[in-house]
């Protein structure tokens, strides 16, 4: 006399259970890095916005003097700019003054601080 299963035995269930928990402890892990990741490259494109923004005010500004300047915007990040005066080479026009500025973008992604900086050179007019 034989017997035939009509349904799954405890051992199959269990194994079952155990490769659908392990399979979903995977997805979601997946999906977590996703969502930090996505999240870190929105705070790299707004430290970027803000360093452009803080970049293009400090070149319009009329009064160009070597120093550091600080603050903060309205959000979690904060700016620190470093203005200094360049030598002149002895052959070029002695109206003009050139300047090496810095903009620093910092922020704090968890426990580690990050930061975003740009430079450029400007020459003005010697006042």
């Amino acid at each position: 006399m034989t017997r035939k299963s009509k349904g799954f035995t405890l051992i199959e269930t269990l194994v079952a259970m155990m490769i659908l928990s392990i399979s979903l402890v995977a997805i979601l892990q997946l999906f977590s890095g996703g969502l930090r990741s996505a999240r870190l490259s929105e705070n790299y494109s707004r430290a970027v916005f803000h360093a452009r923004e803080k970049m293009e005010e400090l070149l319009v500004s009329q009064k160009m003097a070597p120093g550091e300047l600080e603050g903060r915007f309205d959000d979690e990040f904060w700016w620190k700019a470093e203005i200094r005066h360049l030598d002149t080479i002895k052959d070029s026009n002695p109206s003009t003054d050139t300047f090496a500025i810095r903009v620093e973008i910092r922020w704090h992604e968890g426990e580690a601080q990050k930061r975003f900086d740009v430079s450029t050179i400007k020459i003005a007019a010697r006042k």
